[in-house]
């Protein structure tokens, strides 16, 4: 169970109200890690997913159909509006969504299925992890990108575990294409704050993540800080992995294709 995420994301709210409110014009208006969006697309971004959530019917939205497209819709909408704006509807619409995940931890609703456009089907209690992905990553690898302070946010074990879980359960649905094309299974080994390891591998039905080391897999090591950035396709997994026994380059393979939502 995901509850350990409203613990993270309650966290990590926190954390960006206090990045937002730093943040100088220059600042505001930089380029981030997230390609054509400033810093203020991304925070933008950030508040739309929380309004989305929790009053889906009040803003602007898109097709359903590809969560990145989706995304841009509210973005571009508020390209016009001031930092402040930007800071209001998140104050707003991120206390009304914690309070809206919070909910989706009990029963019934925690353990309901619901398609979530190419981010897969999932239970609505990992939502939450959803989130605190989404938190992690944006500041800590996009406003990082261009505010040293949000790249030096702790890389906290809670958010990194919630984020994890959120990552991997997506990664067998949002890659499917992309992992047809492949045959060799790898081991994902976290080191450092989020340490753990999973062994993904090709079945009949699919591609399936286990926990722990299948000690035939060729073995992938690099922090789970790392894995957010590289597994999103914002850095290279060759300059933060170890792959160990792929002497034929198939688990390279496996490791490419990876591309989470």
């Amino acid at each position: 169970m995901s509850k350990i995420a409203i613990t993270a994301l309650r966290l990590e709210i926190t954390r960006a109200q206090k990045i937002f409110n730093a943040l100088t014009p220059a600042q505001w208006a930089a380029p981030s890690g997230c390609t054509d969006w400033r810093v203020q697309d991304v925070a933008c971004h950030m508040a739309s997913v929380f309004h989305s959530i929790a009053g889906p019917d009040t803003i602007e939205g898109g097709a359903g159909k590809d969560a990145e497209v989706d995304a841009e819709v509210p973005v571009q909408a508020r390209k016009n509006w001031t930092p402040q704006q930007v800071m209001a509807e998140y104050d707003e619409w991120s206390e009304i969504g914690f309070a809206a995940l919070s909910a989706l931890q009990e029963p019934p609703m925690n353990d309901t299925v619901v398609p979530l456009s190419n981010l897969g089907a999932h239970p609505m209690h990992l939502l939450a992890n959803a989130i605190v992905f989404d938190h992690y990553c944006h500041l800590r690898h996009d406003i990082g990108f261009a505010v040293p302070t949000a790249a030096a946010l702790p890389q906290d074990p809670d958010a990194l575990n919630a984020t994890l879980e959120w990552m991997l359960a997506g990664t067998p649905q949002m890659c499917a294409d992309a992992l047809a094309t492949c045959t060799q299974g790898v081991n994902l080994v976290f080191t450092g704050s989020g340490q753990s390891s999973f062994a993904l591998s090709p079945e009949t039905d699919g591609w399936v993540i286990t926990s722990g080391v299948n000690a035939s897999l060729p073995t992938a090591t690099g922090s789970a800080h790392d894995f957010v950035s590289w597994a999103t396709k914002r850095a290279d997994w060759r300059k933060h992995v170890t792959l160990t026994a792929d002497p034929t380059g198939a688990a390279a393979n496996t490791l490419d294709a990876l591309n989470i939502i």
